[in-house]
């Protein structure tokens, strides 16, 4: 089918070219979000007698895009995910997650302006496109983490498997201090029964030369 583009449409064209593109393309995306009108020389008319107004219109968003492409692009926005300890989330992150999460830190982002391939599914930090209007693009990351602190650590360049290093190793800190202090416990009670025993065994023998004295006397 010949369409006649409305506005930039990416790997495709520029406002007011004709392109062909597959029917169902057109159908399901092109014309109701209208972005392209059927190519034929009534609606061609129509374009050329609008095109100015349409031009402004363009400019007009554009502009607006790039003044919020200015405060977005380079953003870091945190989505806390229930993970299992090898990084795999238990479900995924959408474009609607992603906006939401742009929202929460006070940003505008329709969720049909995020570009994902396809659900993301592991901690970590992923990098997403917005487009923000036909010619203005920006790149934010999505920082998936289990908690706040978690992402925190994952922002300063930390992985997932240095991070499980670190719980690790600091697991098996506490365990040897714990064993530390049990065998200190330990040590001190033998020495405490040792004491007791000297003093025990030093009473018994002061009784003894006391019984001693006695029976000589």
């Amino acid at each position: 089918m010949d369409v006649i583009l409305l506005e930039r449409v990416a790997k495709l064209g520029q406002m007011g070219e004709v392109v062909s593109v597959k029917e169902g393309y057109a159908r399901n995306f092109l014309l109701p979000q209208k972005k392209a009108l059927r190519a034929t020389e009534g609606n061609i008319k129509v374009f050329e007698a609008q095109k100015a107004q349409l031009e402004a219109r363009n400019l007009e968003t554009r502009k607006e895009a790039e003044k919020l492409a200015e405060q977005l692009d380079g953003q870091q926005f945190v989505v806390i995910r229930a993970a299992a300890d090898s990084g795999a989330l238990y479900g995924s992150v959408s474009t609607r997650d992603a906006a939401d999460s742009a929202a929460e830190s006070g940003f505008t982002v329709a969720r049909s302006q995020v570009a994902l391939d396809r659900p993301i599914k592991e901690l970590g930090l992923h990098k997403v496109t917005v487009t923000l209007h036909p010619e203005v693009e920006v790149e934010i990351t999505l920082n998936v983490a289990r908690s706040q602190d978690e992402a925190e650590l994952q922002a300063k360049g930390k992985t997932i498997q240095e991070l499980a290093a670190e719980e690790e190793a600091e697991a098996e800190f506490e365990i040897a201090e714990l064993f530390e202090d049990i065998g200190a416990s330990q040590l001190d009670e033998l020495e405490e029964g040792a004491q007791a025993e000297t003093e025990t065994s030093d009473d018994a023998a002061a009784e003894a030369t006391g019984d001693e004295d006695e029976d000589k006397s």
